[in-house]
C-alpha cells in the first residue's frame, strides 16, 4: 500500500497536534504540583524574619556520655552509661539481678543459669522474662517522674 504525500502530511499534523496537547497538559501537571508544593513550604528566610528557630537541637541524652553508674550484682561491678537503667536495675529483687547479671553480662545459657540455682531451663526463662518486665515498667516509671 504506497503512501501519498498527503496521507504523510496527515500523520504529520496529527502526530504535531498530538505532541502539543501532551506538552500543554504536562506543563498544566507541572505548575500544579508547583503550586501545591508552594502552598506546604515556607522559605528558611520568612522563618528568620518572623521569629528565631534555631536550627538544631540540645539533647539531654549526649551532655555527659561518659558518666558511669557502677552496679553491684553478685559481688561483680557491672559500669553502666544509662543511669535510668542502672536504677531500674538495682531496684529488683536480688534474685531477679543475679539471674539477669549471669544471662547478659556472663553470658550463661539458661541451661547452665538452672543448673547453678537447681532449677530447670523454662524456670530460668520465666524469671529473665519477668525479670525484664519489670525493668520494663520501673524505667517506665523514671521516666515519667523525669517529665
Amino acid at each position: 500500500m504506497a503512501c501519498t504525500e498527503a496521507y504523510k502530511e496527515h500523520i504529520e499534523y496529527t502526530f504535531n497536534a498530538f505532541c502539543r496537547v501532551v506538552i500543554y497538559y504536562a506543563a498544566i501537571n507541572a505548575w500544579r504540583d508547583r503550586d501545591r508544593r508552594r502552598q506546604r513550604e515556607i522559605s528558611f528566610d520568612y522563618l528568620t524574619e518572623e521569629k528565631f528557630y534555631p536550627f538544631c537541637m540540645s539533647d539531654t541524652c549526649f551532655i555527659d556520655p561518659y558518666k558511669q553508674y557502677p552496679v553491684t550484682i553478685c559481688g561483680q561491678r557491672v559500669i553502666l552509661t544509662n543511669g535510668e537503667l542502672a536504677e531500674a536495675l538495682s531496684s529488683l529483687p536480688e534474685k531477679k539481678r543475679e539471674i539477669i547479671y549471669l544471662y547478659f553480662f556472663g553470658r550463661y545459657t539458661q541451661q547452665e543459669i538452672g543448673e547453678l540455682y537447681g532449677r530447670c531451663r523454662s524456670t530460668v526463662w520465666h524469671h529473665i522474662h519477668s525479670a525484664l518486665h519489670m525493668l520494663h515498667k520501673e524505667m517506665e516509671v523514671i521516666f515519667r517522674e523525669e517529665s
